[in-house]
């Protein structure tokens, strides 16, 4: 019998794979490329939704999206959207769809101008994790969102940003009950 861990309170335990992501993903940090760009992409379709359902849907998503290769991405064209659209296991918000491929199409010149995404998020984040719980949004997110929004992305609001910011572990926010809580 496994000792039984207390978790953030927002983790669904009902839901192995949620329980999974939290213990193994959320909040740890990394620079992997390749997951940045993707947890991005997802995050900008969680607006407004939980997590959870974002959560539930990824292998979808990461089909739809051709394992998330953003080469493929940026050249989607109507008759990709069109498939997208109809998609019933992914989110089939047409403003969504349209957004993850010109957001992409932005990405990729980021990544082009600083050499990789995490050397672009440097300008808005020491090389440290932050902890920090109980907040939806920071300065951090606010200047990163601006940045994003001045570019031209869309589904990119300070709260989009700090989520993000906590997926890929720039931000730990497990809570001080949480097994995975750290100072």
């Amino acid at each position: 019998m496994t000792e039984e861990k207390t978790r953030c309170k927002w983790c669904n335990m009902k839901n192995p794979q949620y329980v999974k992501y939290h213990d193994e993903e959320w909040g740890q940090q990394t620079k992997d490329e390749q997951y940045l760009y993707e947890m991005f992409i997802l995050e900008t379709f969680q607006a407004g939704l939980s997590w959870e359902i974002i959560l539930n849907k990824r292998k979808a998503f990461k089909d739809a999206y051709d394992n998330f290769n953003i080469d493929k991405i940026i050249k989607y064209d109507e008759t990709k959207k069109q498939q997208l659209y109809e998609n019933k296991d992914i989110i089939r918000n047409k403003l969504k769809i349209n957004a993850s491929v010109e957001n992409s199409k932005i990405y990729k010149q980021i990544v082009d101008e600083y050499g990789s995404f995490y050397n672009y998020l440097k300008n808005f984040i020491q090389d440290e994790i932050i902890y920090e719980y109980d907040k939806t949004q920071n300065e951090i997110s606010d200047r990163l969102s601006d940045d994003l929004k001045k570019r031209g992305m869309k589904f990119t609001g300070s709260i989009t940003i700090y989520s993000y910011l906590q997926a890929i572990g720039v931000i730990n926010s497990h809570t001080p009950d949480c097994f995975m809580y750290k100072k």
